[in-house]
């Protein structure tokens, strides 16, 4: 299991799922679809930190996202 891969896929669903959640707030609707989004995300990084033994620091978030991007690139 990748969970490099695991981590940058939750971070990217979480974050995508900001606009959506500030969309629904302006429109005065719920944002349900956005909040499932969110625990999708949070619980994709979640696994991912909790697999991974040393984890990851902030630092090395970026780093990662590159790497990631790069191996599935080429």
């Amino acid at each position: 299991m990748d969970t490099d891969l695991i981590f940058v896929t939750g971070l990217v669903v979480a974050g995508l799922s900001i606009p959506s959640i500030m969309g629904a707030l302006a429109d005065g609707r719920v944002p349900r679809v956005a909040s499932i989004a969110v625990l999708v995300g949070g619980g994709l990084v979640a696994l991912a930190v909790s697999q991974k033994p040393s984890g990851y620091a902030l630092e090395d978030i970026p780093t990662v996202f590159v790497e990631v991007v790069g191996r599935y690139i080429n």
